[in-house]
């Protein structure tokens, strides 16, 4: 075998590292929140953003925006553009209302 067949063996090898690195750490993550209490927390806050338009954070540094239709004991109803999303609260790190101008527009860019 040539050399550049090792490089490709090596490089398929650290890919592999890092993935597994990864998954184990989103893992981790989702652990977090297996307390019933913090759910629960979780559940209550997320209640009072019902029927607004809302930016949903969630563990992995994605984010979901819509209008909160429901919420339930474990998963939020999130309409936007006509589709409906459930997402579940265990996976869920912040919800804030969509920022808006003085005069009532949206935002079009949001930094966070």
């Amino acid at each position: 075998m040539n050399s550049s067949t090792y490089y490709i063996a090596i490089f398929l090898l650290i890919i592999f590292i890092v993935k597994e690195r990864h998954n184990k750490e989103w893992y981790a993550a989702t652990r977090i929140r297996k307390n019933k209490q913090e759910v629960q927390n979780m559940v209550e806050l997320a209640k009072r953003f019902v029927g607004k338009e809302c930016l949903i954070y969630l563990f992995g540094g994605n984010q979901i925006t819509g209008v909160i239709q429901e919420v339930s004991d474990s998963a939020i109803l999130v309409e936007n553009k006509g589709m409906t999303d459930v997402v579940n609260l265990e996976f869920v790190t912040r919800i804030r209302e969509y920022p808006r101008k003085k005069n009532g527009k949206k935002k079009s860019l949001v930094l966070d």
